[in-house]
């Protein structure tokens, strides 16, 4: 029954961001215009992360940030009122449409559209050093957005976060995937758990 529903994830996953792409390519175009002619640096900011199994791969977002934010300031942590974050940046994050490009990930086969967010190699520690009740979370494809982020998203600690990861992954269904869309997007137009001053932002830029 697992494989089963790990196919018809996969089916609706292709044909979701196929088609997600082809509505929004507009948006997209729209958006990477805007970027690119507020803020000097790449339309696109690609970052590796951990993918299923602990496997590394380049996760794509709108650039949000400055170009190169990582290197200066707070690093990969991000707080309310961070200078780094541009103006446009600032707007696409409260909407979550920095996570757009993120559909040519699922269509890739590296994501999918609700599972565990992918956190950075290094952080909040490596693969290798992850407990075995955590490690669990790595058993299935990180998505663009997940069970932790409408409990709680950057208002949780990171152990928090990790303990609905693996509740996601004992639970995963269609129906709670689409539970978790629903709720997700609730949220977008609420903006709510955007930033945390104690918490890192996720997708850093």
């Amino acid at each position: 029954m697992r494989q089963f529903n790990l196919l018809i994830k996969r089916i609706i996953d292709i044909l979701g961001s196929s088609v997600g792409i082809i509505i929004l390519s507009p948006i997209l175009i729209i958006i990477s215009l805007v970027i690119k002619l507020t803020s000097k640096g790449p339309v696109f900011f690609r970052q590796e992360r951990l993918g299923r199994n602990g496997k590394v791969f380049k996760i794509i977002k709108f650039r949000t940030m400055v170009n190169n934010a990582e290197k200066v300031g707070t690093g990969i942590q991000t707080y309310d009122g961070d200078p780094r974050i541009t103006k446009v940046g600032d707007i696409l994050r409260k909407t979550s449409l920095d996570e757009l490009p993120q559909l040519f990930n699922v269509m890739a086969g590296s994501m999918s559209i609700v599972g565990p967010r992918p956190p950075v190699p290094y952080h909040p520690r490596e693969y290798k050093d992850y407990p075995e009740h955590q490690i669990q979370r790595f058993e299935v494809k990180p998505g663009i957005t997940g069970y932790a982020q409408v409990k709680g998203r950057n208002l949780l600690t990171w152990d928090e976060r990790i303990k609905y990861d693996v509740e996601y992954v004992k639970k995963q269904s269609i129906l709670l995937d689409l539970k978790i869309i629903i709720l997700k997007v609730v949220k977008v137009f609420k903006k709510k758990d955007i930033n945390s001053e104690n918490n890192r932002k996720e997708d850093d830029q």
